[in-house]
Parts: structure tokens; C-alpha cells; sequence
């Protein structure tokens, strides 16, 4: 988006002001597709990320699939490595893991993401990623 000097292919969207207490810093939310299986393009300035959260289902639903289309971010599922996230990144998150993502400390990141349709799919928001855990992440050029 050219007002922020980030070049990205989908829409920066508006403030995402309805998920804003879910988030550390300002993120964007762009709906790219409604139906059975909505995909959104959400955008973080950088040092933004989202609080651990989980998604839930049942019958094969509730899976979040995130495919990082400009920028670079990461993706941390509890007692896991955290991943770089850069464009063409894929990240198949399993209904049930604690995890979050967002931009690195000095990037901006965009991903698109959307829930695989099932039964009972839920979104559990929990606590924030603080800044002591996200300041233990190496910086924009390392892990990539």
C-alpha cells in the first residue's frame, strides 16, 4: 500500500478495530471472500502480532491456513521454534494449537488467512505475546 510504503498484491484493508484487544500494535483487515470458506488478507505494522490464540472444530474443520503474501512475520506454535514467515510461506496451523503471528520488529507482513469449514469451528483468543517473549525472537534478517 503505497500511503504506508508497503507493496503488497491485496488491499490493506481497514484498521481491524473489531480484534484490536487481540493484538499488540495496529493491524489491518482486508475480507477478500465470503461463503463457506472466508479468506482475508490481514496486514501488521511492524512489531505487531496477534495474542495466542486457538482455533477449534471438529469433523475435519477449524484448521487456520496462512500463506504470507508480502513482507515477513512469524508463526509460533506453543513449545515450538518459532518460523520466518516471508512471501510464499504456507503455515497449515492443526484445529487445536495454541500459537499467534504477526510482522517482525522492523517489517511490515501480510498473509492471507482463512478456517477450514467443519463442525463446532471457534476462535479462543487467550493472552498477549509480551514483549519479553517477542523481544527473544531474532531479528528480520536471521532465522529466514
Amino acid at each position: 500500500m503505497a500511503d504506508h510504503g508497503f507493496e503488497q498484491p491485496f488491499a490493506l484493508g481497514e484498521t481491524n478495530d473489531a480484534y484490536a484487544e487481540n493484538f499488540i500494535g495496529q493491524s489491518y483487515l482486508a475480507p477478500l471472500t465470503g461463503g463457506s470458506v472466508p479468506v482475508s488478507n490481514v496486514s501488521f505494522e511492524p512489531g505487531c502480532r496477534n495474542n495466542w490464540h486457538i482455533h477449534h472444530g471438529a469433523g475435519g474443520g477449524g484448521d487456520q491456513i496462512l500463506l504470507c503474501t508480502a513482507g515477513s512475520g512469524w508463526y509460533q506454535a506453543d513449545g515450538q521454534d518459532p518460523v520466518s514467515m516471508t512471501p510464499g510461506t504456507a503455515i497449515r496451523v492443526p484445529a487445536g494449537t495454541r500459537h499467534w503471528h504477526g510482522a517482525k520488529a522492523d517489517a511490515w507482513f501480510s498473509h492471507l488467512a482463512f478456517i477450514t469449514p467443519g463442525e463446532n469451528v471457534s476462535n479462543e483468543w487467550l493472552e498477549p505475546v509480551t514483549d519479553e517473549v517477542y523481544g527473544l525472537l531474532p531479528q528480520s534478517g536471521e532465522n529466514e
